[in-house]
């Protein structure tokens, strides 16, 4: 392989319409997977462990399916990461830490069933950060090797953007699902907090959500209607809403954008791209909104830069308890930031957990009120391009605001700064997940 050879994604919806004449297999489309595979990942590292004779058992069943026009759904025989926080019945989910090698739960998550049920081919376990959190694992980016692909869903972003999986899980509570799509140049889908079956995944913050990494806007959302069809969203919650198929695309009346509290540190390509995009969204007769020119932006904006700490407040105390487990366990395995984290917020109170909570809702409600004049928020995915080195997944701003809300947010890959890809943000509002879809549609087609 060369030694800059840019990776190229592979949707699999689009290849599926050769399935059933026979021109091409699900089983046929895996092994070009693999072939990736042999090809990136001793450069890459994107996968802890994986299961190839399963993958390709589970390719041929999908095979004789679409041969006999009885696929169990629009991916069956889609080849699939899943993220190692995430429990596998035939493989271990070790969380990035020496203290969890070679555990197995014996079952697997709620959303990794559905995907075995929808027909998709578990390829492996993808890497991921120490606990979901921010010490790094190795992994690094298909665009460049010596830069990050961003975390904690390092793995699963650089298998999709090699195009060694179409659609790969990952985690989100802070900025783990959109930050390293922006940076490995995939769409990244966080959803509204509940919206996706968390049973069996083990970042399980009051903030977190399954997150999708995906090939294409549209394998991403029926990877998301996969799971929730057949496990639903969260106990005791509807789970996303939508159609069978991804949103067509609306163009929208209104857009808020939104510098955050990441403007001050994102590089001036990052700007200069987002800028631009705003202009062309001007002259297509959209009303783009900002702090300078309406009141309830400006309203949202200067609550912003007070969210990330109190993302990690809350995490903080909603954490203590396993943390405490695991420095007992050997705080000699942990890593420097993990380490470090697990003493930052261990003397928070009950008290002071209720009134972060409070203060998280009063924030929620500025945002909301946005939907009666603004139909999405956009901003940066990211400050910039990925990165140069590994010891950081990278600055977390940008993903922060709809971790918090806990609406939804899709990383599209429209920006290109310095060689190396970097995504536009949508951001959503609770429950309206289809929506944001449709204007991310928009956009794509827009670009």
């Amino acid at each position: 392989m060369p030694e800059h050879q840019k990776p190229v994604m592979r949707p699999y919806l689009a290849a599926t319409q050769a399935f059933a004449s026979g021109r091409n297999t699900p089983r046929q489309f895996l092994e070009d997977s693999l072939a990736l595979l042999e090809q990136w990942e001793p450069r890459i590292g994107a996968f802890v462990c994986t299961n190839l004779p399963a993958a390709r058992a589970a390719a041929d069943r999908s095979t004789a399916r679409w041969r006999d026009g009885k696929p169990l759904s629009a991916i069956d025989g889609m080849p699939a990461g899943i993220k190692d926080i995430i429990e596998t019945v035939d493989m271990p989910t070790q969380m990035g830490s020496p203290l969890f090698d070679g555990w197995r739960s014996e079952k697997d998550a709620a959303c990794v069933r559905a995907l075995r049920d929808a027909g998709a081919v578990i390829v492996g376990k993808t890497v991921t950060t120490e606990f979901a959190a921010s010490e790094p694992r190795g992994t690094r980016n298909p665009w460049n090797i010596a830069h990050t692909p961003g975390g904690s869903s390092s793995g699963s972003a650089a298998s999709v953007a090699a195009g060694i999986v179409s659609g790969a899980l990952g985690t989100q509570v802070i900025s783990s699902t959109v930050r390293p799509a922006s940076y490995c140049g995939t769409v990244g889908f966080k959803p509204t907090v509940n919206a996706l079956n968390r049973e069996g995944s083990h970042d399980y913050q009051s903030q977190s959500c399954t997150g999708i990494l995906g090939a294409s806007l549209q394998d991403t959302w029926q990877v998301a209607y996969e799971i929730v069809s057949r496990v639903g969203g969260d106990a005791g919650t509807p789970g996303m809403q939508g159609p069978r198929e991804a949103p067509p695309a609306k163009k929208p009346r209104s857009l808020a954008m939104l510098e955050t509290a990441g403007w001050d540190v994102a590089t001036p390509g990052a700007k200069q791209s987002l800028s631009e995009c705003v202009e062309r969204l001007k002259a297509a007769g959209i009303d783009v909104r900002t702090r300078h020119n309406d009141k309830s932006v400006a309203a949202l904006e200067a609550e912003l830069p007070k969210v990330t700490e109190l993302s990690h407040r809350c995490n903080g105390f909603e954490g203590q308890w396993f943390f405490r487990t695991m420095r007992d366990r050997g705080i000699d395995k942990l890593g420097p930031i993990t380490r470090e984290r697990t003493f930052k917020y261990d003397r928070l109170t009950l008290a002071d957990y209720r009134a972060d909570l409070k203060e998280r809702a009063r924030i929620r409600a500025v945002h909301a009120a946005l939907a009666a004049a603004c139909d999405a928020c956009i901003t940066l995915a990211a400050p910039g391009p990925a990165p140069e080195g590994l010891s950081s997944t990278g600055n977390p701003e940008f993903g922060v605001p709809s971790s918090l809300f806990g609406v939804p947010s899709l990383s599209l890959p429209l920006f290109e700064v310095d060689g190396l890809p970097l995504g536009l943000q949508v951001i959503g509002y609770f429950d309206r997940d289809a929506d944001a879809f449709a204007i991310a549609a928009w956009l794509m087609q827009a670009r």
